[in-house]
């Protein structure tokens, strides 16, 4: 078996404007902060593996940047080029916390190269997992509008990509990062051949999407699912949502390949999430998909990083994940485990939300 691991120091060079976490600087709002979405998180993470041995178990890869051609099969003509544009010009902003520097455009493309180099490899037999360290991330990333950070989509690029080469027809998305995925949803909503499926702290960003009464459009309708969960949830419920919700889904709808939009924001430690999930939490979540996956595809699983945003904590819980995606037995022990589990929630919590996803599982799988 081999797991592809597909990244470029070009990437990490991304930068953006200046801001004191999500809030741009001015009024009393006092310099000297930054944007969450910052290298440290994903740099930590390809250090940490190579550190603990990992590296050693993963096929490391670069790709080509994405063409105009692959751009186009999202994003418009329009919005493409005001974006080279503003890169060429030094730099800007054209949508909501969306700020690149130089070079900006290129950077980008390169991230959606990324996923769409891992997406391909496993179409193509070159691999049979991959993981793209993708940045700057693509999941809030509508046609013509940048947020969340997000710049391009990355993943509904490879997925036109690939299904243009004639590589993949049923693709399934399960996005678990702690943000809705808005734009992979928007891209797809009325398409039956790709099935999103978004697990997210509800209310959280974007604020007015997210609902689990957003089913598709058109042909599209049944194809989109949304998991919007409290504040709180924990590792526990978590699983519990995967097993009474995604992997059901998966199972119906029998992709030819999976694709998660892998955040850590839901990570106990993370400065924008309040979702208490561990390193455990992502490994077993990757468990369940990569079980789900030789049932139902082959085994095929891709998993794009997009959001995390802890330096200490994100690292541990996307290395968890990427051990068991290449089932390696290289381990780097989460060092806030036993204070993190101590903090989970109570009974009476974990009784609440699985009631929750109890009535969501009940309506979803009618």
């Amino acid at each position: 078996m081999t797991t592809a691991f597909f990244t470029d120091e070009r990437c990490f060079w991304h930068g953006g404007g200046n801001y004191v976490l999500t809030i741009p600087v001015g009024g009393l709002v006092e310099p000297g902060g930054s944007l969450p979405e910052t290298p440290e998180a994903k740099r930590r993470l390809r250090n940490l593996i190579e550190v603990s041995g990992l590296v050693r178990d993963l096929d490391v890869r670069s790709a080509p940047t994405a063409t105009q051609e692959d751009l186009l099969r999202v994003h418009p003509a329009s919005y493409l080029d005001a974006f080279k544009a503003a890169s060429d010009a030094g730099g800007g902003e054209l949508g909501l916390r969306t700020p690149f520097g130089p070079g900006g455009y290129e950077i980008a493309a390169l991230s959606a190269g990324l996923a769409t180099g891992a997406l391909t490899a496993v179409l193509r037999g070159r691999a049979t997992r991959a993981y793209a360290l993708s940045r700057p991330p693509g999941h809030h990333c509508l046609p013509d509008w940048p947020n969340g950070f997000c710049l391009l989509n990355n993943i509904a690029v490879a997925i036109r990509a690939a299904q243009a080469a004639g590589l993949v027809r049923r693709v399934a998305v399960v996005d678990w990062d702690v943000h809705h995925g808005n734009g992979t949803e928007a891209i797809f909503l009325s398409d039956p051949e790709v099935l999103t499926v978004s697990l997210h702290q509800e209310h959280n960003y974007p604020l007015e999407t997210g609902g689990a009464g957003v089913r598709g459009e058109g042909k599209g309708h049944g194809f989109n699912i949304n998991v919007p969960l409290p504040p709180g949830t924990g590792h526990a419920s978590y699983l519990e949502a995967m097993e009474r919700i995604v992997l059901p889904a998966l199972h119906r709808f029998r992709p030819e390949v999976i694709i998660v939009a892998s955040g850590y924001d839901a990570s106990a430690m993370d400065p924008l999430g309040r979702m208490l999930a561990t390193a455990e939490t992502f490994r077993l979540m990757t468990r369940q998909i990569v079980a789900v996956a030789q049932e139902v595809c082959g085994g095929k699983v891709v998993m794009v990083h997009e959001g995390g945003y802890s330096e200490l904590h994100a690292p541990f819980c996307a290395h968890a994940a990427i051990e068991e995606l290449a089932g390696s037995a290289a381990h780097a022990p989460d060092p806030l485990a036993d204070t993190l589990r101590a903090r989970q929630p109570g009974a009476e919590w974990q009784a609440h939300v699985s009631a929750h996803i109890g009535r969501l599982a009940d309506w979803f799988h009618a």
